[in-house]
């Protein structure tokens, strides 16, 4: 007799969507990959297309056809789907993407939250921690066994965000604009950031952003250069990576405080591309600042997919034993 799915584990990124159909025991019977998760700018229904039919390819593969349509006439094919999504950055988005998830009939129960938590589950043997994402933007959640969670809105600088990939790539540009015409002060980002892209001045640069002979999108590629740039000792963009430490730092230790946390031994992950990339300067300012601020808390880098901490958050829902989580653990420790 086979494993029974339990779990439809879903996460749906601004660039991807990974879907893992989860047994009873942990095991992953199936998995698949979609696209972009954009309800902003599509609508929620459309954004969920996009990403349904990876989640038809799953269910199949593993068996389980218990839905015949969207409306789930012949009963769910899974005991719950557990979606971590991009842009449910608010409890009532968390509300409506439930609703209508709930609505397609994969699943007897359905909980969505956003993206972080995928990361901080996949980072943590319990569901007890805080999590600081860096990519594109920032974020930060925290969350404790009896379900209490602490978060941000995290929707940019009109909810106080500072940081995050792009975030410090225009910051850096500004800096090195204004350096080079005389309203701020000298740094050698006038000159790494035209270099990067093959240029020689600032002015270049900005008119090649402007005029779109670099696309826009290209901007991302800064901050790696601000982080070399400082490494190099250059004041201002060392001033820019401490700034962005005492951000992740103090994130973090507020959320630690929200949930009672701050004196106790609690894991502190950190993930997202800027993070995950561990620039020697930045991580070791983190653990300083951090440690002078939550002496027992403790950093660890998460470089598993977030479908995994998903799946985990599914396992947890539906009261799976240690062995399965256990075993869901591994086999995405064992994938390159």
């Amino acid at each position: 007799m086979g494993v029974t799915a339990s779990v439809l584990a879903i996460d749906a990124g601004n660039s991807k969507t990974d879907v893992a159909v989860v047994g009873e025991d942990g095991s992953v019977l199936a998995s698949a990959r979609g696209r972009g998760f954009h309800p902003p700018k599509v609508g929620i229904e459309p954004a969920i297309d996009a990403f349904a039919s990876a989640v038809g390819a799953a269910l199949a593969e593993a068996g389980a056809s218990g839905v015949t349509g969207e409306t789930g006439e012949n009963g769910p094919a899974v005991a719950h789907v557990s979606a971590c999504l991009a842009n449910a950055d608010l409890p009532v988005e968390e509300e409506e993407l439930t609703a209508a998830l709930q609505a397609r009939g994969w699943g007897a129960t359905t909980e969505v939250r956003n993206d972080t938590f995928a990361l901080l589950r996949a980072g943590v043997g319990e569901p007890r921690g805080v999590a600081v994402v860096c990519g594109a933007g920032i974020n930060c959640v925290g969350m404790l066994p009896d379900g209490r969670t602490a978060r941000f809105p995290a929707i940019g600088k009109i909810a106080g965000d500072w940081g995050g990939g792009m975030g410090m790539a225009e910051e850096s540009l500004w800096t090195a604009a204004r350096a080079e015409d005389g309203r701020g002060a000298p740094t050698a980002l006038a000159t790494t950031l035209p270099g990067h892209f093959g240029l020689g001045t600032m002015y270049e640069l900005i008119e090649a952003l402007h005029r779109g002979h670099i696309p826009y999108t290209r901007v991302h590629e800064v901050t790696p250069v601000l982080f070399a740039t400082s490494a190099e000792g250059d004041p201002l963009a060392r001033d820019l990576v401490r700034r962005l430490a005492e951000e992740v730092v103090v994130m973090a230790t507020v959320a630690l405080e929200r949930l009672g946390l701050l004196d106790e031994e609690v894991p502190v992950v950190l993930g997202g591309s800027v993070l995950a990339a561990r620039h020697p300067e930045l991580e070791d300012q983190i653990v300083a600042l951090l440690g002078a601020r939550a002496p027992k808390a403790y950093t660890t880098v998460v470089t598993a997919p977030p479908v995994l901490g998903a799946g985990l958050l599914g396992l947890d829902r539906v009261g799976a034993g240690a062995g399965a989580r256990e075993r869901l653990h591994r086999h995405y420790a064992s994938r390159p």
